[in-house]
Parts: structure tokens; sequence; C-alpha cells
């Protein structure tokens, strides 16, 4: 089995009193954040800005200290069984304007419970639902 690891984003931009969520669509169709694998020598920290800004073209990003979730599924690889360890960061941005890399189809912003509609996985409705908790408490 092939193990590895990935870091990515709830990133988060303030609009009036809303709180709008960034979701990515991937090719195969799902809706999620911000991710990606991590290069040899980074840390989670910075794979995480690196795919934040090579997917989304986005720099300014604010992190907040209390969040760090972690996720782990596997999936199928050319017929190899890949084990995922992806460990997801909070972050805001003033940036509303988005540059999607070659490797998404398009990219929305929304608030917790459409995005919520709009995720595809579990795990990740679990991420956002405990991102939004946080910025309940924190904003």
């Amino acid at each position: 089995m092939i193990e590895e690891t990935s870091a990515g984003i709830v990133l988060f931009r303030k609009e009036g009193s809303k709180i709008l969520f960034l979701l990515l669509h991937y090719p195969s169709g799902h809706w999620d954040f911000v991710k990606g694998k991590m290069e040899e020598g980074e840390s989670t920290h910075g794979t995480a800005i690196r795919e934040t800004k090579e997917e989304t073209g986005i720099t300014d990003i604010t992190f907040f200290d209390d969040f760090e979730e972690w996720i782990e599924y596997n999936f199928q690889y050319q017929g190899e069984l890949v084990h995922k360890k992806v460990v997801f960061f909070l972050a805001e941005t003033k940036t509303k304007e988005v540059k999607i890399s070659h490797e998404h189809l398009d990219y929305t912003w929304m608030d917790y419970n459409t995005s919520m509609e709009k995720t595809t996985f579990d795990n990740a409705k679990t991420v956002l639902t405990r991102a939004q908790m946080l910025l309940t408490k924190t904003l």
C-alpha cells in the first residue's frame, strides 16, 4: 500500500456579516477544499500555502491557530491501494478573485449551509462543521 500525506486549507472570507467558504470542483466530479501532496522537506503549513497559491492564485491567508483537522481515507490509483492522510487548516483571505489551476473545473464561494449541501464527502462536511463552530465562537 502507498502512503501519502497532503495538506489543505478550509479557506474563507467575510462579505459583510456573512462568512463564505471556498470550494473547488475537481475533475472527478466532487467539490472539496484546496489540498495537495506534501513535497519532500515541506511542512504541512508550507504545503497548504503552496497548494493554495497554485490552485487558486490566493496568497493573502491568515491561519487560525486553534484549527488542525486530520482525515484519512483509502483509494485506488493505477491498480494500487493508496492510504491518504490529509491535514486541514483554517485560514481567512481578503481575496475574492480566484484563478483556478488546470487541476480544477470551477470554484465557488458559499455560506456554511450551502457549502454543506455542495461538499461531496462526509469527512469534508465534518471538517467544514468544525471550522464553522470555531468561527462562530471567535468572530
